[in-house]
C-alpha cells in the first residue's frame, strides 16, 4: 500500500508511546489519522500535533468502537489502515502470599489487550471489505496488532499479560486467512522493551537492569523504531499472516 493523502488510518492507544510514534510517522506521509484512546487530554493534544482527529473510545465496548469508527469515517473516509496499540500490563503472580490471582484483573487484561484488539480489527475489516480496491493486487486494507515478546517469554507475574498477547499472536494467521479473499492483510508485531510511559515510570535502576539484558543494540527500543517497522509492513504487500519480533535479540529471563 502506498502511503498518501488518499489513505486514512485508525490507531488505538494513539495518545502516547508506540501509538503516538506511529501516528507521527503516518501523518508525515500525509495519511489522515484518527486516534482512539481513553486519555482525552493526551489524545486531543496528540491529534492536534499531527493534524488528526481524536475520539475517546473504550476498546472493550463494541458500541464505543462502532461509534468511534462512524465519526472517524465521517471526517476522513473509510480507514485502510487499522493499528491496535492500546493495552495494559498489570503484574500479578498466579498465587501471591497464598491468594489466587485476582480474577477481575485477569479478565480486564484479556478484555483490553485481546478482545479489544479483535473487536476493533473485526469492525474495521468489515468497513474495509466493502471499499474499493486500492492497487492492482486487489488490496483493500491492513490490520496491524501489537503482541509482545511476553507472548513467548512471559516472566513471573505476567500470566495475564502473556496470555493476552499470546492470544493476539495466535489470532494473526487465522485472521489473515479469513480476510485474504477481501484483500485485507493482518500482521502482528511483538515488541521487546521500548521507551514507553509505562517503562519510564519505573525507577532508573530497573530500567537499566532491563536494558542491560538486550544483546544489541544494548539499549531500550525507541518508539520511532517500532513506527518504522509499521511503515514497512504497510508498504510491503507480501508481509501477511506473520508475527514479527522487534527486540534486539532479547529473550526474557524468568524475572
Amino acid at each position: 500500500m502506498k502511503l498518501s493523502k488518499n489513505i486514512s488510518a485508525v490507531i488505538t492507544g494513539g495518545a502516547s508511546g508506540l501509538g503516538a510514534a506511529v501516528s507521527e510517522i503516518l501523518s508525515s506521509k500525509n495519511v489522515k489519522v484518527t486516534l482512539f484512546d481513553s486519555n482525552e487530554d493526551k489524545g486531543k493534544k496528540q491529534a492536534k500535533k499531527i493534524s488528526g482527529f481524536f475520539k475517546n473510545v473504550d476498546v472493550t465496548s463494541p458500541e464505543s468502537i462502532r461509534n468511534g469508527l462512524i465519526d472517524a469515517r465521517k471526517i476522513f473516509g473509510q480507514e485502510r489502515i487499522c493499528i491496535n496499540c492500546a493495552g495494559i500490563a498489570p503484574a500479578m503472580k498466579t498465587v501471591s502470599r497464598g491468594d489466587a490471582h485476582d480474577s477481575e484483573l485477569f479478565s480486564n487484561v484479556i478484555s483490553v489487550n485481546l478482545l479489544g484488539s479483535f473487536f476493533v480489527a473485526s469492525q474495521s475489516a468489515s468497513g474495509m471489505s466493502s471499499a474499493d480496491e486500492i492497487n492492482k493486487d486487489g488490496e483493500r486494507g491492513i490490520i496491524i496488532n501489537t503482541s509482545s515478546i511476553a507472548a513467548f517469554d512471559g516472566q513471573i507475574g505476567q500470566a495475564a499479560y502473556a496470555a493476552s498477547k499470546g492470544g493476539v499472536a495466535s489470532l494473526t494467521l487465522p485472521m489473515a486467512r479469513d480476510l485474504s479473499s477481501k484483500g485485507i492483510r493482518v500482521v502482528s508485531i511483538a515488541p521487546g522493551v521500548f521507551e514507553t510511559p509505562i517503562l519510564e515510570a519505573m525507577p532508573k535502576e530497573i530500567q537499566h537492569n532491563i536494558s542491560s539484558q538486550i544483546p544489541f543494540p544494548n539499549r531500550l527500543g525507541k518508539p520511532e523504531e517500532f513506527a518504522f517497522l509499521i511503515q514497512h509492513i504497510i508498504e510491503n504487500i507480501m508481509i501477511n499472516g506473520e508475527v514479527i519480533r522487534i527486540d534486539g535479540a532479547i529473550r526474557m529471563a524468568p524475572k
